[in-house]
């Protein structure tokens, strides 16, 4: 698992950004002014680099094995419409080159004791718990002055983000060449993701919000399998069970050390306790993926990046990706794998003040 899908949905489509750039003048006399235009301009160029896939695929230049990988891709989009009830509306219809390895690089960070991600709040849009740059040296200037105030962060690149559906009118949210070659299941998790966002949001809940869309992608993902039966769907299904079984034992192993971790900051050992027991646990940490790595994984490695760099802020942005997804899935389960009904009880959630809907997902079921 990745952190690929957190994405910069604070940028809620050029409109938005543009009013935002607006409003930030109104009420930080343009202080950060520099930050929203580059968001602007950034989505902008996004925008303008996208083509019809219709019109890629006709292209002669156009690589055989991205031709092939885009008329997927509109078999996914289809069935997101048709089968997971998903937006019906310009997103993923189009496709862009952006020439570069992600979307946008996405900070976070935390206090050196604590698990609670910084927010930064936008006007018209809300608070999240990142903040995204289109440069990735911006980004990294970013951390750097956040690791001089004594926070731990983190910089990671996104391949794809979505703008909630506020762009649809110039086109929606198209395709990229940062997440398009992936393998057929992570292709279609990430549409599927992506397109979650559009049908429920709930302001300043990170957590909230990415649980939900990770609930949509791994439901989506299983049922985009079991009703394309061709040439390689079978391989595709273990492999896609081998990954799921991997996330579950990487998300239990770091659940684990996460709620240890917040015991001990929540605690009322003086800071230097704290700091050494901080310490023994992360050792720890690495010690149990090792043996997780080389007893159950036969040496799978596709984790080392995450745990060669783990710190709060690692810790703190896992949770806003996995916290709820199970509550979630109970909840599709209750709804009797009605998608529709899902969505709706979704809904009646994101509705509720944060702390309600929060209290209503970690009940007991």
């Amino acid at each position: 698992m990745s952190l690929r899908r957190l994405g910069l949905m604070a940028g809620a489509g050029l409109l938005a950004m543009l009013l935002v750039v607006g409003a930030a003048c109104l009420t930080t006399g343009c202080s950060t002014l520099g930050y929203y235009a580059q968001a602007a301009s950034g989505h902008l160029d996004l925008l303008r680099r996208a083509r019809p896939v219709a019109e890629v695929v006709a292209a002669p230049e156009t690589p055989a094995a991205l031709r092939d990988r885009l008329m997927l891709s509109q078999q996914m989009r289809d069935f997101a419409e048709t089968r997971l009830l998903l937006p019906r509306n310009g997103s993923y219809r189009r496709y862009a080159d952006l020439q570069r390895s992600a979307a946008v690089w996405n900070v976070v960070a935390t206090p050196e004791l604590s698990l609670a991600l910084k927010t930064w709040c936008f006007p018209v849009m809300g608070c999240v718990g990142y903040r995204g740059y289109y440069d990735k040296s911006a980004a990294e200037a970013l951390a750097a002055e956040l690791n001089q105030q004594g926070m731990e962060t983190r910089v990671y690149g996104v391949p794809a983000y979505s703008t909630l559906g506020y762009s649809s009118w110039l086109g929606g949210d198209p395709l990229l060449n940062t997440f398009i070659q992936g393998n057929e299941i992570e292709l279609a998790q990430q549409i599927f993701h992506e397109l979650a966002h559009q049908v429920v949001y709930a302001a300043d809940d990170t957590t909230f919000n990415e649980s939900f869309a990770t609930s949509v992608e791994r439901i989506g993902g299983q049922l985009w399998l079991q009703q394309h039966n061709r040439p390689g769907t079978q391989a595709a299904m273990l492999a896609w069970q081998q990954r799921a079984a991997r996330q579950k034992d990487f998300r239990e192993l770091t659940r684990r050390y996460r709620e240890q971790l917040q015991a001990l900051y929540d605690s009322g050992l003086p800071d230097t306790d704290k700091r050494r027991d901080k310490a023994t646990l992360m050792a720890a940490l690495q010690a149990d993926y090792t043996a997780l790595k080389t007893q159950r994984w036969g040496g799978y490695a596709g984790y080392d990046t995450w745990f060669a760099s783990a710190n709060n802020a690692s810790f703190a942005v896992l949770a806003a990706y996995n916290q709820l997804v199970p509550a979630f899935e109970r909840l599709y389960e209750q709804q009797g794998r009605d998608l529709g009904r899902f969505y709706a009880a979704v809904q009646r959630l994101a509705d509720l003040p944060k702390d309600q809907r929060m209290a209503v997902l970690v009940a007991e079921p």
